[in-house]
């Protein structure tokens, strides 16, 4: 899960209407890579325009585009371009890389060890779009604490933060992925997370979502969606008399867990 973290002022507007993806000061973004992009995502492939680096100028690349906060406390923009051959992390064998790149398996977890010789879990995907590997530490990974109004267990929120499958009572499954711009799949096309966060719940609405790895959505199954989702917009509608600029952002209601 990942909650809304920046704001549209924070982002490097000069940057994107260099690369084509704003002008006059307006973005040129989809609604998606927006929420992408100011959650702390990857957005989708874009074709990026006029690019320069080391006397070296593209006309046209398709890439991915995120946002990482420098020293100064400003945005950078980071580009994702489709590279020729994908580089394998040093803690990955042979096997391990083409099982991901073939697509046997969604995930690997290994454990590396850090600078200081501490030991990490490390979440292991590979993005065939731009042919690279995304690693994230697991430990970072934000597991929700409720989806459609119902409380996971902390069994299912370490499975989330492994990249494993969970599904709730009402029959929606989900995987946190690193390399879907949503940042999580499932076999419904929406849902509601929410999590925690200083005696309120703060919630994500998650729509158009993509099928879990290497299975389909049935759209019969995939867009019936369940009480608790439809609960969970209702709390949301309740909050948007006191939030501004809702949509597409995440909401917090005081006075903790139901």
């Amino acid at each position: 899960m990942n909650l809304v973290n920046y704001n549209e002022d924070d982002l490097p507007i000069k940057d994107l209407e260099t690369i084509g993806l704003a002008a006059g000061g307006q973005l040129l973004l989809n609604v998606d890579d927006l929420k992408a992009l100011l959650s702390g995502r990857r957005t989708g492939l874009l074709e990026l325009h006029d690019l320069e680096a080391e006397n070296i100028r593209i006309k046209s690349i398709n890439a991915k585009i995120s946002l990482k906060p420098n020293e100064a406390g400003k945005m950078d923009l980071l580009i994702h371009p489709i590279y020729r051959k994908a580089l394998t992390p040093d803690f990955l064998d042979d096997n391990e890389a083409q099982q991901l790149q073939k697509g046997e398996v969604a995930t690997l977890l290994k454990t590396t060890l850090d600078n200081h010789g501490n030991k990490k879990e490390m979440l292991i995907e590979y993005d065939a779009e731009t042919k690279e590997y995304i690693v994230s530490d697991t430990e970072k990974i934000l597991a929700p604490d409720m989806v459609n109004n119902e409380f996971l267990t902390p069994a299912q929120k370490e499975a989330y933060r492994k990249g494993k499958e969970v599904e709730i009572a009402d029959g929606t499954r989900f995987s946190y992925s690193g390399v879907d711009h949503h940042g999580i799949r499932s076999n419904k096309i929406a849902l509601v997370a929410s999590i925690l966060i200083d005696g309120g719940l703060s919630y994500m609405v998650y729509k158009g979502l993509n099928a879990l790895f290497n299975k389909k959505q049935d759209p019969k199954t995939a867009e019936k969606l369940s009480p608790g989702y439809y609960n969970a917009l209702k709390d949301i509608e309740n909050q948007r008399s006191f939030v501004p600029n809702q949509e597409n952002r995440s909401y917090t209601r005081s006075g903790g867990s139901r």
